[in-house]
Formats: structure tokens, C-alpha cells, sequence
């Protein structure tokens, strides 16, 4: 587990997450997010986004569920962001495309609220969980399992 103080620190760990990641060989790389909110699941991908270059301002997609970032000169082509806090379970990813974005290597996809999706989550997602110390800490867990 890593404690992590303040959303610069934040961002810090996220690109030291994001510059290990090395994409799959025949599938997207997923990354799933989970915690209570206000854990710091958005702070995270935003400091993931940062570290792949993308300059522009990064929201979580509670409302459009799902926003691409195309990268470039990077490992990954796109970063794909889905908040799944509205899903009302997996045939709601298939109106994203959710197959495609699935099966192509190029992706970066990251998950927040997993939960509501968990059929869809391959058994290879890197797991993180994140939660709310107090107003300035946060702890993550990383792991590859959902017990984690």
C-alpha cells in the first residue's frame, strides 16, 4: 500500500504508474479505479493523462461515460476513459463499443467503478484501489485481482 499526500503526489504516482505499463500483446490494457468518492480515482487518471502528454483538461466522464484521448509518440495510441458509476451493468458497454475498444492493443483503458461492470473486466486488469485518509492523504493498493 502507498500513502500519497496531496493531488501533485498524486499525479507523481500515477506517472510512475503509467511510465512501468507496458501495453498487452492481442488486447487493450485495462486499468481499473475503485474507491468512494472524492478517493482520488480522477486525480489518478488525470496524472496518468498528463504523463502520456495530453494537455488538455482531463474530467472524469461521469455524464458522457466514456472520453478517448489520442496519444501520441507514446506506447499507447488512445487513453480511454470510462466512469461506469452509471452503468446499469455490461450490455450498456456494448453502446460504447465496448467490444472493439477491448480487443485492440493500442488502448489504454481506464475504469472508474468497476464494480458495476465486473463481468466485462478481464481477469489480466491491473487493479487499483484507492481510498480517503483525510482531507490530504490518500492510500492505493494496486493488484491484478478483484480481491485485492
Amino acid at each position: 500500500m502507498r500513502t500519497v499526500h496531496g493531488n501533485e503526489h498524486m499525479e507523481e504516482e500515477a506517472r510512475i504508474f503509467v511510465d512501468a505499463l507496458e501495453p498487452v500483446s492481442g488486447a487493450a490494457r485495462v486499468i481499473t479505479l475503485s474507491g468512494d468518492l472524492g478517493a482520488g480515482k480522477t486525480t489518478f487518471v488525470k496524472g496518468m493523462a498528463r504523463a502520456l502528454g495530453i494537455e488538455e483538461h482531463v474530467t472524469s466522464p461521469t455524464f458522457v461515460i466514456m472520453k478517448i484521448y489520442q496519444l501520441s509518440g507514446q506506447k499507447f495510441q488512445r487513453l480511454v476513459h470510462i466512469d461506469a458509476y452509471r452503468l446499469k451493468g455490461m450490455h450498456h458497454l456494448k453502446v460504447l463499443g465496448w467490444e472493439k475498444l477491448i480487443e485492440d492493443p493500442r488502448n489504454l483503458i481506464c475504469i472508474e467503478w468497476p464494480e458495476k461492470i465486473e463481468g466485462a473486466i478481464p481477469g489480466d486488469a491491473i487493479r487499483i484501489s484507492l481510498s480517503y485518509s483525510d482531507e490530504h492523504t490518500r492510500e492505493i493498493l494496486y493488484g491484478n485481482k478483484k480481491d485485492n
